[in-house]
């Protein structure tokens, strides 16, 4: 195939390029070069920013194009409108933060996405999931019958540039007391080089329609102990409470990576993927995942800042207050 990717040097992106190219499909990446200059050197690389410089598309065609990096309905609206006579089939990368609510567990597709009073705002910051549903309509409403959206979860692995899961292995690897979330803390991710060979069959086979992609169901103390396995200095693990975690006001998702607390958006980590699955979606054992990444770690650059987990300092000061105080006041452990 013919296949033309909308991004594609970063995270997913990069996995669907590497494994289309393996596939070998003939390849054209646009992206406006910010990160991996020099990967994939023998795809094609049209070098623009697709909010002013979509033209670079004009007169090509290709079998199918993967929509990795669309955020705003006025820009994925732009794309699709002009590559709805040049492509046949495309498949746009959404989220499972399209819901409108996402505390209801074991949600499939069909569940109602978020609205916006304004759907002139841009706001993806405060309105990231509702966008994406707009995002999807835009391409639903040019290309009908020809449109795959993929709604993953969160996804992790290589490369992974948030550093929500990464901040785990990293952290388990420095060794030493770590303090964690309750240890029955559901956790669902997808390797993103599992996710990108599935949406590679996806659009081999031309298939349309809505997808979860949320990977498998673990615990964080099955996500600690697969972390723990690649740990080359000991490592022991405090076990904190909920009710101590929003007394001391620790942030959910970003400052403590992986926790929600029971009452927030708990419903990203509990999606129905028995779609996915029945179409095809394989997943690696999660102790995989783990290495891949730790070891992708351990390539970056030492003084990179991290965008996600406890700052040294405040973890430090977080289990010194646990243990200087009654945690049996916190519930159990």
């Amino acid at each position: 195939m013919n296949l033309l990717i909308l991004g594609g040097t970063r995270f997913l992106g990069r996995a669907l390029a590497e494994t289309a190219l393996d596939r070998g499909h003939t390849l054209t990446l646009f992206h406006r070069n910010r990160h991996g200059q020099d990967v994939f050197p023998e795809a094609e690389h049209l070098i623009g920013d697709r909010e002013s410089e979509l033209e670079l598309l004009q007169g090509r065609t290709w079998d199918a194009v993967i929509d990795t990096c669309g955020f705003v309905p006025r820009v994925v609206r732009s794309s699709v409108e002009l590559l709805k006579e040049r492509v046949g089939h495309y498949t746009f990368i959404s989220s499972v933060s399209v819901y409108e609510d996402l505390k209801r567990l074991h949600v499939k597709e069909d569940a109602p996405v978020a609205t916006l009073s304004d759907e002139s705002t841009e706001d993806v910051t405060q309105h990231y999931g509702a966008l994406k549903a707009l995002c999807e309509k835009a391409v639903e409403d040019a290309m009908p019958g020809r449109a795959l959206h993929i709604r993953p979860g969160l996804i992790v692995g290589p490369y992974d540039y948030s550093d929500r899961f990464t901040y785990w292995p990293h952290r388990i690897a420095q060794g030493g007391e770590v303090l964690v979330p309750p240890k029955e803390g559901r956790v669902q991710v997808i390797d993103a080089r599992d996710l990108a060979a599935w949406i590679i069959d996806l659009v081999e086979k031309q298939t349309v329609g809505t997808f979860h992609a949320s990977g498998s169901d673990s615990t964080m103390e099955q996500l600690v102990d697969a972390c723990s396995r690649f740990s080359s200095r000991p490592a022991e693990f405090t076990w904190v409470t909920e009710p101590f975690l929003r007394e001391q006001q620790v942030g959910e998702w970003i400052e403590l990576p992986l926790w929600l607390q029971s009452d927030s958006l708990i419903g990203l980590f509990a999606m129905d993927n028995t779609k996915a699955f029945a179409s095809g979606l394989t997943t690696r054992p999660l102790i995989d995942t783990v290495r891949d990444t730790l070891a992708w770690d351990r390539s970056r650059q030492s003084e990179e800042k991290r965008k996600a987990g406890l700052d040294p300092a405040r973890e430090t000061e977080l289990l010194r207050l646990w243990h200087s105080r009654d945690a049996a006041s916190f519930g159990p452990k």
